[in-house]
């Protein structure tokens, strides 16, 4: 009765935190709502909005900045403004973006505040015009691995290249010039225009003022209002959008490492809860994990309904099939719904199929400890039989009482022909050959053969 009282006053606990992630959830909508409501009080078409690109080009930013767009188109805006001070990022995520700047139907200005590279150099080329801001960089555009190490596949760079001068001949920019910031082996001559070459194994990167002199930007201001007046939209009502406490929740989630460190705890956690019930921390943690998961790929716009349900379809077929044998049966669907839940929720299918194995096996890790720590707590004991016959308890086993051959004792009831005897300090069932022993007589084992002890009063 005492676990039980002690599990339900825990379980409270996980419905705080769920509300919390609900107020998180609820504090994204109403500050795209507060925008929204915003940009409807301004006149129809006579807003700018200005949107920040100033983070890791990846699926959180991916997913924010085509939330930005739709609440642009939905409020009339007039231009969009992309603030871009970026490293780069992902190139699929960066394709993506770029291909949705160029389909929207608000003409977009990149204003390039601190650097455009890599990825950034790729979404500011689909804007329709680039402003720098002095001291700015853009360019050096080379695909690079995880380690940053510069990949030198041929497949690989022509994809890039062909990307990266679709966008840039979008707005009648030089292709070559594109293809310079990413492929090292391409040679431009440059000298009379900004004063140096692009020599071979160079990756191209432009200042401010020479992408102005090679067309690669239309103009040069110091902030957003310069540009803004620069466009001839001064008298234009400017909207800044920002990501919600829950879009900047959901992009630290969806970390690769963040995503596999919650699969392992998800993992442990039930599976710890469900081979030693009574404790409450583990299932409590386990369920936040996922849930914390799936919110972070929801928010991010990858995890669908569809996803969530298998993912609790999968868990509730591997429950059963632990109290209701099914061959193995329910257990294969359950791990096959489980396993794709989480795979479709992610941006990518293939990562997070390896965070998933990775997860697994760290959990196998952390189960085996915790099971080995509490192994007379697990629910496999109401299947084992763990009462025993030890000496302790006044049994004897038939070794002992082989051992027994020879040694004397005292009866401790009469023997007719069976009884009690003490030898040493254990009580020992006996019987003589047929004859009568009274109590407190000496007697002396003579044989013993499985579980009879046959003994023999010793006549002083």
């Amino acid at each position: 009765m005492h676990m039980n009282r002690s599990r339900r006053s825990l379980y409270p606990v996980p419905v705080i935190l769920l509300a919390a992630m609900l107020l998180l959830t609820l504090a994204g909508l109403f500050g795209v709502s507060a925008r929204q409501a915003a940009a409807a009080e301004a006149d129809t078409g006579s807003a700018v909005y200005v949107i920040p690109v100033k983070q890791t080009v990846e699926s959180g930013l991916e997913s924010f900045l085509k939330r930005a767009y739709k609440e642009a188109d939905e409020a009339n805006a007039e231009h969009v403004i992309l603030v871009i001070n970026t490293l780069g990022g992902k190139v699929v995520n960066a394709e993506s973006i770029g291909h949705f700047i160029r389909e929207s139907r608000i003409p977009t200005t990149a204003f390039v505040e601190g650097k455009a590279v890599s990825a950034g150099t790729y979404i500011a080329l689909n804007a329709d015009k680039i402003v720098m801001q002095p001291g700015s960089t853009i360019g050096a555009a080379a695909v690079v691995d995880g380690a940053g190490t510069l990949i030198e596949n041929p497949k690989t760079i022509s994809f890039w290249v062909s990307e990266m001068s679709e966008a840039a001949a979008l707005n009648d920019r030089d292709k070559n010039i594109a293809a310079a910031m990413v492929d090292p082996n391409v040679t431009l001559h440059l000298q009379d225009k900004i004063g140096r070459d692009k020599q071979k194994g160079e990756i191209l990167t432009l200042t401010a003022s020479e992408a102005e002199t090679l067309g690669y930007s239309e103009h040069t201001a110091g902030t957003v209002n310069e540009v803004v007046k620069w466009l001839g939209l001064e008298s234009r009502i400017q909207i800044e959008v920002e990501p919600s406490i829950a879009e900047n929740v959901a992009r630290w989630l969806i970390n690769p490492v963040v995503m596999t460190v919650l699969l392992i705890l998800g993992i442990a956690g039930i599976v710890i809860e469900m081979l030693v019930p009574g404790f409450g921390v583990p299932g409590i943690i386990g369920i936040l994990s996922f849930g914390l998961y799936f919110f972070g790929h929801y928010v991010a716009g990858f995890a669908g309904v569809e996803s969530v349900v298998l993912f609790i379809l999968g868990i509730a077929l591997l429950i059963i099939e632990v109290f209701v044998p099914s061959f193995g049966i329910l257990g294969i669907l359950g791990s096959a719904a489980l396993i794709t839940g989480v795979v479709i929720a992610a941006s990518d299918p293939m990562t997070a199929f390896i965070s998933f194995a990775v997860a697994i096996v760290a959990a196998i890790v952390i189960i085996s400890i915790f099971v080995r720590m509490n192994k007379k707590k697990g629910v496999w004991n109401k299947f084992i039989l763990r009462d025993k016959l030890t000496t302790e308890e006044g049994y004897l086993s038939a070794d002992v009482k082989v051992s027994l051959l020879g040694h004397e004792g005292v009866t401790l009831t009469p023997l007719r022909p069976s009884g009690t005897v003490m030898i040493g300090d254990n009580r020992i069932d006996v019987v003589t050959s047929g004859e009568f022993v009274n109590v407190n007589r000496k007697v002396k084992v003579i044989k013993a053969e499985g579980t009879w002890v046959i003994v023999k009063e010793v006549v002083e």
